[in-house]
């Protein structure tokens, strides 16, 4: 086995979406759309060029279910609690826009 490293992370912007499914009847990230908030971010980082600077992952739980859905942005330690679908284009705006290299003008 090789030994462990550590450095950088690759990412500029990694994501953390919460998705984390719990009992019938129980509040979870799941049931607030964390799967629809994860799926949106993810297309705009591959729709925008951004495949290999930002991670948009799924996460189990980060404990703060009743205030979800939940986002945690690293670095800069941000987090969004109580997103929706209507929400991720804010995010996008805050977090992912500034990212998007301009478009050559012809």
């Amino acid at each position: 086995m090789a030994p462990m490293k550590s450095g950088e992370s690759p990412y500029l912007k990694h994501l953390f979406v919460c998705v984390n499914r719990r009992p019938a009847g129980e509040d979870c990230c799941a049931e607030k759309a964390g799967e629809a908030v994860k799926e949106r971010l993810k297309s705009f980082v591959a729709a925008n060029g951004l495949k290999g600077k930002v991670r948009i992952s799924g996460s189990g739980c980060m404990d703060f279910c009743a205030k979800g859905g939940n986002v945690m942005v690293t670095p800069g330690r941000r987090w969004y609690s109580g997103v929706t679908p209507a929400d991720v284009e804010r995010i996008i705006a805050l977090e992912l826009a500034p990212l998007v290299s301009p478009k050559p003008v012809a």
